[in-house]
């Protein structure tokens, strides 16, 4: 049922359920979901999450099932940001089945993925995908014998500019400054510091003096198009013989790829 206005008087139209949108459904997904209703993901997850969450307090949460599931999604068709998945799972009726959604329920926001994502910690993602990994095995879909090893280096959501120093807490800028006014500069302009800058010599910056205040784990790299940026470097390990991912990890960015 839906309401409408007319002529400044409230209409009401009945839709019956046959006439409501559904999906002829996905064969992917379908099958994915059957497989992992089988296997009790849900209550799997939700007893691995169970100890991040409230009893009682606050506003409800996003279940833990549809969580992971949507970064299944996100997985499956590369999508990595947050709001590209959000709108890919709402404009798709296939992938609200999937998820498990409600004809009146909305698809999580971003703001909801941030949320959890930051609520739970890496251990609860990695029993995940420990126990994905294991159905993989049941199914037969891990061989173990060709295994191909690759790393990255992926952008930190860091800003390089807001760098501190490790001993001084000083920053970037207070450190231009701090260095004009011993040079004779008592209020020196942004113009003046960006001559300083270019002008000074060993600016190299170095992660055994230099950290990010708000992600002390990143380190300060070169990305593969040359730009210098705060970093990590993601390596995972693929089974050659059936594409599935066997190992997933998270390096610093300035450790060599043969380490």
């Amino acid at each position: 049922m839906a309401l409408g206005r007319h002529k400044g008087r409230q209409s009401e139209l009945l839709v019956t359920w046959a006439e409501m949108p559904r999906s002829p459904g996905h064969a992917f997904y379908d099958r994915l979901q059957a497989e992992l209703l089988s296997a009790g993901f849900d209550a799997f997850v939700e007893g691995q999450c169970a100890p991040y969450y409230a009893a009682r307090q606050g506003r409800p949460s996003l279940p833990p099932g549809r969580y992971f599931r949507m970064l299944l999604v996100g997985y499956f068709e590369g999508i990595d940001s947050e709001r590209g998945l959000e709108w890919r799972c709402a404009d798709s009726l296939s992938l609200r089945e999937f998820l498990r959604l409600g004809e009146r329920e909305a698809v999580p926001d971003h703001s909801w993925l941030s949320r959890t994502r930051a609520r739970l910690p890496i251990e609860v993602h990695d029993a995940v995908f420990t126990w994905v990994l294991q159905r993989l095995a049941e199914r037969g879909l891990v061989k173990g014998e060709r295994i191909g090893v690759d790393a990255s280096t992926m952008e930190a959501n860091a800003a390089l500019r807001a760098i501190v120093r490790r001993d001084s807490g000083e920053s970037y800028r207070e450190m231009l400054v701090r260095m004009a006014q011993e040079s004779g500069i008592e209020t020196p302009t942004a113009e003046d510091l960006i001559r300083l800058d270019r002008k000074r010599k060993g600016k190299t910056l170095s992660n055994a003096e230099w950290e990010s205040p708000t992600d002390p784990d990143a380190r300060i790299a070169k990305l593969k198009d040359g730009r210098t940026r705060l970093a990590y470097k993601p390596e995972h390990a693929l089974d050659l013989d059936t594409g599935a991912v066997v190992a997933a990890e998270m390096h610093s960015a300035d450790r060599g790829d043969t380490a």
